[in-house]
């Protein structure tokens, strides 16, 4: 049976609910909603995207926190208007207010107790006065240029994953580790002497080459572009 997400029944808003769970722990994470370009999106990232109704605009699940929601599957039910989402939590949790999970307020007879432990501090993740590295570029050319490097990390992943015949990328992969580790030799020893030769484009060239074979070996390594961000934050001051 074909899906088609026309078959999904919106509310009035062109809006669907969608409950996040954890797909190793069973923990519900979350519940947000999603219009129909929110959950395209989410089919094609494999990656969380919601619909904020306050702001009125599509939102990627830990674009600032980097805590991002891996898609594993996505179920609707019966009654076609409300969806599951199961994910691989990345980071050390789905609330803004630093827990695991939003669903941490216990009801019972006495009241209400909180459920769990915090797992990170949020006002270092949320805060504007601690913004994330990339914070300050939200809406600029530097935050699309970040952009451009998580396109290429994800295509990367794909050409791993499906190895395509004819893919120099493929290649590497199928060749390992000390391949992809000469090739990065060969294109550092390429930007250096650019640089010595004092040719701008000639560098500009040589690095985009040697970012990109940067980025395969994350991706041989399992290494996520966040970890990377995150450890350039920690160096800033």
């Amino acid at each position: 049976m074909k899906f088609d997400i026309n078959d999904l029944k919106f509310n009035e808003n062109g809006l669907i609910p969608a409950i996040v769970q954890d797909i190793n722990t069973k923990d519900v994470l979350m519940m947000a909603w999603m219009n129909a370009e929110a959950l395209r999106k989410t089919i094609d990232s494999s990656e969380t995207w919601f619909y904020s109704r306050s702001r009125k605009k599509l939102w990627h699940k830990g674009e600032t926190s980097g805590h991002v929601q891996k898609v594993h599957k996505i179920f609707y039910d019966c009654d076609k208007d409300t969806l599951l989402i199961m994910v691989e939590q990345k980071g050390s949790g789905a609330c803004h207010e630093g827990y695991s999970s939003c669903f941490h307020y216990l009801i019972d007879r006495e009241g209400v107790k909180i459920k769990g432990e915090k797992k990170f501090d949020p006002s270092a993740v949320y805060d504007e006065s601690k913004a994330s590295a990339l914070a300050c570029y939200r809406g600029t050319d530097v935050e699309k240029s970040c952009s451009i490097i998580n396109d290429l990390y994800e295509i990367i992943k794909q050409r791993k994953q499906k190895m395509p015949e004819g893919s120099y990328t493929a290649y590497l992969f199928e060749k390992g580790v000390d391949k992809i580790c000469k090739k990065i030799g060969e294109e550092a020893a390429e930007v250096i002497i650019a640089a010595k030769n004092n040719n701008n484009e000639e560098i500009t060239y040589e690095m985009a080459d040697l970012i990109y074979h940067l980025l395969v070996l994350m991706v041989n390594q399992n290494l996520e572009l966040d970890e990377v961000f995150e450890e350039l934050n920690r160096r800033k001051k």
